[in-house]
């Protein structure tokens, strides 16, 4: 059986969190200096995400932080992930990250992961019915209406998609705006974002997966796969994966079946490979999902994503290097 959100899994996740979204250093800045008075710590640029070693990883370290006290409110962490919310997650603070944003030479600023991510934690306040949660929200909307004004920028503009499995990535992002622009009934944004996965992706066929490398937290293949699940009628993306992936009964291609190797956790990119462990757990999830109960697939799915699964939960904590963020995607692949 594969593994579900449990209060005691929901604690350690959430404990985790708060050990580092508000934790400056050591900080990974995508900092664009324009003059001497650029040189700014972490917490003056950004008053809310300068933890978690880097902006897309506390961005998405509150996601998690804001799925959990949705998800178990009565959570013993829930008084603390409270406070840190009504501290930072204020009309000013967000003011100031989307001043930031809006500078000039930060039009590319986390593209497109942290874009994806900032959309992907406004679509979790949404579904907060608390006035707390409301309040959360409304305070960070103006910051994910600069994302959805850079993704209505950018897509027109990008002839390729990037098919890499790091940050990156376009199919998981749009895959996470996605939900995002579904959930806010913003038809334009999901049009858009629909038009280019259908205009990247819908003539691929006949996948090799020659992943993964040394640094990746993505399958490219599964990435793909997953977006083009969540733009397509059920129908039509059965026919498009088919053709995409069609050896799944066999396992092939193999290396999409076959968790990958950490050796160094301590080594911040070789740990992303747990990343990568967690994030194809939870693609072949919802790709079992979208199989019928008797697709023949469907146990090969749910048997892949139980290796992979077994293969790095575990190891969500215990270098700082995976520490700051392997638990989102955890999260992602128990409960998401």
């Amino acid at each position: 059986m594969l593994p579900v959100l449990t209060p005691a899994s929901a604690s350690k996740f959430a404990s985790l969190a708060l050990s580092h979204v508000t934790r400056e250093y050591p900080n990974k800045l995508e900092h664009v200096l324009t003059s001497d008075s650029d040189l700014l710590s972490p917490r003056v640029l950004h008053p809310i995400f300068y933890g978690s070693f880097d902006w897309h990883s506390c961005v998405h370290a509150y996601w998690m932080l804001a799925r959990l006290l949705r998800r178990m409110p009565s959570l013993p962490e829930a008084p603390a992930i409270r406070a840190l919310f009504d501290e930072h997650l204020t009309p000013r603070n967000v003011a100031i990250e989307v001043a930031y944003l809006l500078q000039p030479h930060r039009s590319t600023f986390e593209r497109p992961y942290g874009w994806a991510w900032a959309h992907m934690l406004s679509a979790e306040l949404a579904q907060h019915d608390t006035d707390d949660g409301r309040r959360w929200n409304a305070a960070l909307q103006p910051l994910a209406d600069v994302v959805t004004t850079r993704w209505l920028d950018f897509l027109p503009r990008a002839t390729y998609p990037i098919r890499v499995g790091t940050h990156f990535n376009t199919a998981f992002a749009i895959a996470l705006s996605h939900t995002y622009a579904v959930g806010r009934g913003d038809a334009l944004l999901t049009s858009a974002l629909q038009d280019a996965a259908l205009r990247w992706y819908g003539d691929d066929v006949g996948c090799q997966a020659w992943e993964p490398g040394s640094d990746e937290f993505l399958s490219s293949a599964l990435a793909e796969s997953e977006c083009m699940r969540r733009v397509l009628p059920a129908a039509q993306f059965d026919v498009w994966f088919t053709a995409f992936l069609p050896h799944i009964t066999s396992a092939r291609p193999h290396t999409l079946f076959t968790p990958a190797v950490v050796s160094d956790r301590t080594d911040g990119k070789i740990a992303h490979l747990d990343g990568l462990n967690l994030s194809r757990a939870w693609c072949w999830r919802h790709l079992a999902g979208a199989m019928a109960i008797d697709d023949p697939r469907r146990a090969v799915a749910v048997d892949a994503a139980a290796r992979h699964l077994d293969a790095s939960l575990s190891h969500v904590e215990g270098d700082y290097m995976g520490e700051h963020w392997l638990a989102t995607f955890a999260l992602l692949a128990i409960d998401e």
